[in-house]
């Protein structure tokens, strides 16, 4: 996961930097093409990974993940990067509030402690009244529930399928499912700008693969508080790159989200009483 946040602040910055002549129809779809491609010698090794009875599941799941993705390649390239970030976080509260309505699953009230403050930080991030900006925040919160539905889907799929089967057909359906909006809003691209959309999508499928295995090895509890380290190093290279400084408000919201994850990570740690 330590991989994955810095990965992933390093993706933010491709997004941006390309985000200026690449339309984020575009860029989602070469983002599942060049991650199928890096994942095609793995696929062909290991053939048995496609073996699936749920391709409708499948499909459905891409076409979210194509939606999110697009929501935040829209908010990465006009919204500070760090507060984009940190509205991402924001999906383990939603996973929770949906874990409610869907799996059935009691509400404590630590956890219901934890979703107020959570959106909290999500209402102290937006910042009402800041005016255009909360449009691009808005599709930065889109993009965080479109998350939170996928990881409730996977919490389904996850137990009756491998964690290779869901990354590979995750990447296949997204292909097709991308190119239709694609074309619409095709772009030409540099040779450097393609070689960039390259290692984009190569740095999309090896986040997919380490997430699902982190989950896999480790506590979810444990794990998901790791990728807040996400924060401080988008910020960092967000300066770095674009001179850009994250505001009090971003740090601010962040920290209510972080807190309200800790609370959820203690809460799932909490045993109940032996009778």
């Amino acid at each position: 996961m330590v991989i994955v946040a810095a990965c992933s602040a390093f993706d933010s910055v491709l997004v941006r930097h390309l985000s200026h002549n690449i339309h984020p129809f575009f860029m989602g779809f070469t983002r599942a093409s060049f991650g199928l491609l890096a994942m095609l010698p793995w696929i062909l090794k290991n053939p048995g990974m496609l073996s699936t009875r749920r391709h409708w599941l499948h499909a459905l799941r891409a076409g979210l993940k194509l939606a999110s993705l697009v929501a935040l390649f829209a908010a990465l390239a006009s919204a500070p990067l760090a507060t984009v970030t940190a509205i991402g976080f924001a999906a383990p509260v939603f996973v929770t509030v949906g874990a409610w309505f869907f799996f059935r699953e009691a509400p404590n009230s630590i956890r219901i402690a934890a979703v107020i403050t959570g959106f909290v930080g999500v209402v102290v991030l937006l910042e009402p009244g800041g005016g255009s900006l909360n449009m691009a925040l808005f599709l930065a919160v889109v993009s965080a529930l479109l998350t939170a539905t996928i990881q409730l889907m996977l919490k389904h799929m996850g137990s009756r399928e491998k964690s290779d089967t869901l990354v590979a057909w995750n990447l296949i359906a997204t292909v097709p499912i991308a190119f239709v909006p694609a074309i619409f809003f095709w772009s030409n691209p540099t040779p450097v700008e393609w070689a960039l959309l390259a290692l984009q999508g190569a740095i999309g499928a090896l986040n997919q693969t380490l997430v699902t295995k982190a989950f896999q090895y480790g506590d979810a509890s444990l794990i998901a508080p790791i990728d807040f380290l996400r924060l401080p190093f988008v910020a960092a290279a967000a300066f770095l790159f674009f001179n850009e400084i994250a505001s009090r408000s971003t740090w601010i919201g962040g920290a209510f989200i972080l807190v309200a994850v800790l609370m959820m990570a203690m809460s799932s740690r909490r045993k109940d009483p032996q009778p």
